[in-house]
């Protein structure tokens, strides 16, 4: 399935629910939903956007996730059984993450601690190093995990798996997703 141009105009500033269940152990951070993701309703939607490639990659799903047409309840449940939720920085959609302003990602850092210390995941991982910087004010910061807890989860910060990061392959992205899965305990050689 595909949509339109006017379609993914209409998607502009629409917001995708966030995908959290009983038992949260892993949150993924997403910078915001870009029109694909929000006619969709389904985070990281867009066709070609290696997200759920790499989740399935390092074992983190048991079968590939399509969420393109929309995310069936099966693959819903499937990643609330595992533990696994996924949320935005910002919540309105737009073309290109650069169309955010700096004080709603500075918002979007706050509401994600809020929603971390209501849910308490033991990890949460946000996909772009930039937005991370931004939003919470870490000029130097780098990848991987950080010192600091948010509201008491191990932070760390993956890389953006959105195709327009072209240094980033299927398989970095998969060893940085399935390094964030085993410290939420949920792979093998867990370190939580």
């Amino acid at each position: 399935m595909g949509f339109t141009a006017a379609q993914l105009q209409e998607a502009a500033g629409k917001q995708v629910d966030d995908l959290l269940g009983p038992g949260l152990r892993l949150l993924f951070v997403g910078i915001n939903p870009g029109l694909w993701t929000a006619a969709a309703d389904a985070h990281f939607a867009r066709p070609g956007n290696r997200f759920f490639p790499a989740l399935f990659r390092c074992g983190l799903t048991d079968h590939l996730i399509n969420p393109s047409a929309g995310m069936s309840d099966a693959d819903r449940a499937h990643l609330i059984e595992r533990g696994i939720g996924i949320t935005n920085l910002v919540r309105r959609a737009s073309a290109r993450a650069a169309d955010l302003t700096r004080d709603e990602l500075t918002d979007g850092g706050e509401r994600i601690a809020r929603l971390v210390a209501a849910h308490r995941p033991q990890v949460v991982a946000i996909a772009g190093i930039t937005a991370y910087r931004t939003a919470y004010h870490r000029a130097g910061a780098t990848a991987g995990e950080q010192e600091d807890l948010l509201a008491g989860a191990k932070l760390w910060v993956v890389p953006n798996p959105s195709g327009l990061n072209a240094h980033e392959t299927l398989d970095s992205l998969a060893a940085a997703y399935g390094a964030v899965g085993r410290a939420a305990g949920l792979l093998p050689g867990q370190t939580s």
